[in-house]
């Protein structure tokens, strides 16, 4: 996975021209029902965010490519849910994880639509809290202004963690 988001750091340096787009697939991917488990899209983000701290890539594209990503991503899950219903999850590989299921759940029970921010910010939600709410009927509404709160916290706090992270071995690198 390390040579997956190496790989991508490179790509990213080489076209920055594509960079925003880039960001905007990422965070689809992550936030998209299936892919979020099979694309490790967090360490790219961070990743990037720690390459902003260089001054090399706008932390402003990346924050606004990585919430149109999450919006998109997210939004498409909860399509799935709502016109799909309990059959999605009867595909893999969610039905090989029904402690996904039972978790998000749970999460749903005890916390209603607050699950929907703190799943962007959970792998084991993740790839079923935006499903979860389109079975449960949630109103567009309301799962857009959870939705929307969860995908502009997440695309900043991610990146903003990677470039703090880059900062502080920016600072440690000029002590030496």
């Amino acid at each position: 996975m390390e040579a997956f988001a190496e790989s991508i750091i490179a790509f990213i340096e080489a076209h920055q021209g594509w960079f925003p787009v880039i960001m905007v697939l990422f965070a689809a991917a992550e936030t998209t029902a299936f892919l979020s488990i099979l694309i490790p899209s967090t360490p790219v983000l961070a990743a990037v965010g720690a390459l902003a701290a260089t001054g090399a890539l706008s932390f402003w594209q990346l924050w606004v490519g990585a919430t149109i990503g999450a919006l998109i991503g997210s939004s498409f899950s909860y399509w799935l849910g709502w016109r799909y219903g309990t059959t999605v999850l009867k595909m893999r590989p969610l039905r090989d994880h029904p402690e996904w299921v039972e978790k998000a759940q749970g999460a749903f029970d005890r916390y209603g639509p607050v699950t929907i921010l703190i799943g962007h910010f959970t792998t084991i939600f993740r790839p079923v809290v935006f499903l979860m709410a389109g079975m449960s009927g949630m109103t567009v509404p309301r799962f857009a202004f959870w939705n929307g709160l969860g995908c502009v916290a997440w695309a900043f706090i991610v990146p903003k963690l990677g470039q703090v992270g880059g900062d502080l071995i920016g600072w440690i690198w000029s002590l030496f």
